[in-house]
């Protein structure tokens, strides 16, 4: 159904392009949400509360289809990156505020990704933990600083295949797959502080700020890229096709996502909830005890799947932070410059990820820091999306593509629930 946003007719585009062509930076964004820490995440909402909580990934995905495809087409048509577009059209504080939230909340995660991935690999061969803590930041630091940037995509692409990790351990545990499915569609709801919280630390597992960010540039980056693309504004003629591939490759890439995190909380409750384990507190702690329960190859899947899962989130945690950071700053920005034309956002990816190695070397707690993670995720995410969408529905700053009403309806519908999530996660604590 065409887009009446769309002010090009089909007739005027290019065939529709193979799908592996179309998947790009929303394939690559909806996979990075199931980082490490994500999975810590989804892993306690299997462990704790079985398969009742499924329906929250099938309750997010159109949610986070609408922000992200928002985020997408802020960036493809401005060719302005979602914090670029922030300064040009907000006050000075609002944005610092803002970009400041974002850049502390990406580092502790960052960091908590990288500890993650550190204690799974010491769990599947022994030794240090903190050496690979280093190295895996040394490893994604150079990686996204020196590879061109058409590789390192193509990398990214490839690391989502690991995330496949978490369906294949399904199919090697028993999964009664009548009550899965029954539970998703008629779930037993528990109006209680605990599974409230659950619920509440899902939805901000699924829709992170950092998320928007990083798409919004992504699509500015690909444009770039291409010779002769130019932002929809200045090349409405091209409208339709891209567009199109937006809401393709980002519905795909959120379903992936969701998927995933749906078979992770599957596996977790058909295992570690069947036989009373619990208490989940880390990605790392649901794979050992994976081991007893459902196998040695079954614990080697998953804890493979979280070093894949982690090589993919933590560039993009610092990515997202370098391209707000460099926008607000007016710095060269961009994953296909070269580091000697764009020393500064360099330095940025370069840093945040130096600061994360750093984050496990110090006493901090990893779960007290994962939770003000996600309380500033919570105060920063609910805000930013309702600027995005008075962004995209202003006609002077998106012209004729400012957001159709099925959007829009969607779009502050998903604003909504992150402010009541938020609402909820200072109640709980406030009540703690």
């Amino acid at each position: 159904m065409t887009d009446p946003a769309d002010p090009a007719s089909p007739a005027d585009q290019a065939p529709r392009p193979m799908l592996l062509k179309v998947l790009g930076p929303g394939l690559i964004t909806g996979a990075s949400d199931d980082d490490p820490s994500g999975i810590a995440t989804y892993s306690q909402a299997g462990a704790q509360f079985g398969y009742t909580l499924g329906w929250v990934m099938l309750f997010s995905w159109p949610l986070m289809c609408a922000i992200q495809e928002i985020s997408a087409r802020i960036g493809r048509v401005t060719g302005r990156g979602l914090a670029g577009n922030l300064k040009q059209h907000y006050p000075p504080a609002v944005v610092g505020a803002v970009i400041s939230l974002l850049v502390v909340a990406n580092i502790i995660n960052l960091g908590a990704d990288l500890g993650a991935m550190a204690a799974v690999l010491k769990l599947l061969i022994g030794g240090p933990a903190l050496l690979y803590v280093a190295a895996f930041g040394a490893l994604t630091a150079l990686l996204e600083i020196f590879s061109r940037y058409a590789r390192y995509v193509a990398i990214l692409k490839w690391l989502t295949l690991s995330l496949f990790a978490y369906v294949g351990v399904a199919f090697v545990v028993h999964i009664p797959w009548r009550t899965v499915g029954w539970d998703l569609i008629a779930p037993h709801l528990a109006i209680t502080a605990p599974y409230l919280t659950v619920v509440v630390a899902l939805l901000g597992t699924t829709i992170s700020p950092y998320l928007f960010f990083w798409q919004a540039e992504e699509e500015v980056e690909d444009a770039r890229e291409r010779p002769g693309d130019a932002p929809l504004l200045k090349a409405p003629e091209r409208a339709f096709g891209e567009l199109r591939r937006i809401r393709i490759d980002t519905y795909v890439g959120m379903a992936f996502s969701n998927i995933v995190a749906l078979f992770i909380i599957i596996t977790t409750a058909a295992t570690l909830n069947a036989h009373g384990v619990t208490d989940i507190q880390t990605s790392a702690q649901a794979a050992e005890a994976l081991r007893p329960i459902a196998g040695p190859f079954a614990f080697a899947v998953f804890a493979l799947g979280v070093i894949g899962t982690g090589l993919l989130a933590v560039p993009v945690l610092a990515g997202s932070s370098a391209f707000a950071v460099g926008e607000v700053f007016g710095w060269e920005v961009g994953l296909a410059r070269r580091p000697s034309e764009a020393k500064a956002f360099y330095a940025a990816i370069a840093v945040a990820t130096l600061v994360g190695v750093a984050l496990n070397f110090s006493p901090m707690d990893p779960i007290r820091a994962l939770f003000w993670s996600a309380v500033i995720n919570g105060v920063v995410a609910a805000p930013v999306m309702a600027l995005m969408m008075r962004l995209a529905s202003r006609g002077d700053i998106m012209g004729p593509f400012r957001l159709h009403p099925g959007l829009k309806v969607v779009g502050w519908a998903a604003t909504a629930v992150m402010a009541a999530a938020t609402v909820r996660l200072f109640a709980t604590r406030g009540a703690g």
